[in-house]
């Protein structure tokens, strides 16, 4: 019997923002059956996972090359068991390399479509926005600026905010989150995020832990890393021998309380940039990745920030560190200037409490609205 819903998310990020929408479809359609590619997120609320979030879970154009042949072979055998017993709808979650092509053969074949978070041409490769037309039934946007992008297009473009501004405090409890850790509520406190995939891990683990290095010989910070998934742990605890001397709180998940708990974040660009403002805690970014794929991306952005802060801002907010200025030295410079800087950290919390505003609205509710209301107009094209 084929699933009432398939769900395709790509990684760690959109696992979480999928699980709360699953969360939010129970009360629609409670006897629905789910599956697709999902994480523990996902899983928790129902949906069968057909192979593991992290076979898709790829960090740049160079790391994709070795995967190729087995990422192509995926998505084939995923579209002939989808073709062969079409659910009511599909929804694929980010990851448009992979689900957009998917989408466009379903979208072909009768199968409502609905992607959830709208590709980020606004940054890079616009011309994306032709695929999406031929593949997309219904865009959901996090970000209010993105429906009048496709202005002009055949693809309805809804704005639904961000779920992260619905699942995180408007005031974070820094007391609770301290607690939690049992960190003194005093103690300069640092949270280290250097990526949820294993190539992230492996391109910025060893610069923000030799930079957490220096933040505790310098200022005596307490150092916590939420580990984003068991299997990154070995390799994060191997690059943290290289200074015998950093002593680090080692921690299962819980980025949202050491972030709520911290005086500020060294962390990976991405989703987590937006996590970190939401939770009202001052942020260094940085970012680094394979050498080919730096080349191959450096110059095709539109844009000149990176982190999600920044760019919804329009201005530099915060600090980024990018590919060769990403080293322990200059994060640990950055760090400290803002942590110097109590005038400019008081700014920057009111900024992202503007930053949440903007960005709290039903998502979850607005989305799961979105695609049971996709699945009844299957067959009415």
């Amino acid at each position: 019997m084929a699933p009432e819903l398939v769900m395709v998310a790509g990684e760690a990020s959109g696992d979480v923002l999928a699980g709360h929408v699953l969360h939010a479809l129970r009360t629609l359609r409670p006897q629905w059956q789910v599956a697709g590619i999902g994480g523990a997120a996902m899983q928790r609320e129902g949906l069968q996972s057909w192979w593991p979030l992290e076979r898709l879970a790829v960090n740049g154009f160079a790391a994709v090359l070795p995967r190729l042949p087995e990422l192509l072979r995926m998505r084939a055998t995923l579209r002939r068991r989808l073709l062969r017993q079409p659910p009511e709808v599909f929804v694929g979650v980010d990851a448009p390399d992979f689900n957009l092509a998917l989408e466009e053969r379903l979208r072909g074949a009768g199968v409502p479509t609905v992607h959830f978070i709208s590709p980020s041409i606004w940054a890079w490769r616009r011309e994306r926005i032709r695929r999406i037309e031929r593949a997309v039934d219904h865009l959901l946007c996090v970000f209010p600026f993105e429906p009048a992008l496709y202005a002009g297009t055949r693809v309805r473009a809804s704005y639904i905010g961000h779920p992260l501004a619905e699942a995180i405090p408007v005031q974070p409890d820094r007391a609770a989150a301290r607690a939690a850790l049992g960190i003194d509520p005093q103690a300069p406190l640092i949270a280290v995020l250097p990526g949820s995939r294993a190539g992230e891990v492996r391109h910025i683990g060893a610069a923000f832990l030799g930079a957490a290095a220096q933040l505790q010989q310098r200022r005596g910070a307490r150092i916590v890393v939420p580990v984003a998934h068991p299997a990154l742990a070995a390799p994060l605890r191997e690059q943290a021998r290289a200074w015998p001397q950093l002593q680090v709180q080692w921690l299962d998940g819980q980025a949202r309380t050491a972030l709520s708990a911290c005086d500020l974040a060294l962390v990976a660009s991405g989703t987590a940039t937006l996590e970190c403002a939401l939770c009202k805690a001052p942020m260094v970014i940085g970012y680094r990745l394979p050498a080919l794929s730096w080349w191959l991306m450096k110059d095709r952005g539109y844009l000149p920030w990176v982190g999600l802060p920044n760019i919804l801002a329009g201005e530099s907010l915060v600090p980024e560190l990018l590919q060769h200025a990403c080293t322990p030295q200059r994060l640990a410079d950055a760090a400290l200037g803002l942590l110097d800087d109590s005038a400019r950290c008081a700014s920057l919390r009111a900024r992202f409490s503007d930053l949440h505003a903007q960005l709290l609205r039903p998502t979850a509710a607005l989305a799961a609205q979105a695609i049971a209301e996709a699945a009844q107009h299957r067959g009415l094209r």
